[in-house]
């Protein structure tokens, strides 16, 4: 190790709170990119998901989360 102590790699001979200053905002800063970037992946995701609904559901030209019907078919056997 370069440094005598614990406490002299901390101070980094009077540059420590630069450096560890420096550390500290590039974390922070990392973590609240990672945090914007997931929340905006997730809003994006939801509206892809909520135009595709809406488009499927004017096509086939349904009611938005209508349930399924069936009818019964009678066949003949002639």
């Amino acid at each position: 190790m370069a440094f005598e102590s614990f406490s002299a790699f901390l101070t980094m001979e009077g540059h420590g709170a630069y450096v560890w200053g420096c550390y500290g905002v590039f974390f922070v800063l990392l973590a609240g990119l990672m945090i914007r970037s997931t929340r905006h992946y997730r809003a994006v995701l939801n509206g892809c998901k909520r135009r595709y609904q809406e488009q499927n559901n004017q096509a086939m030209g349904a009611r938005p989360n209508q349930a399924a019907t069936f009818a019964r078919v009678e066949v003949s056997q002639d």
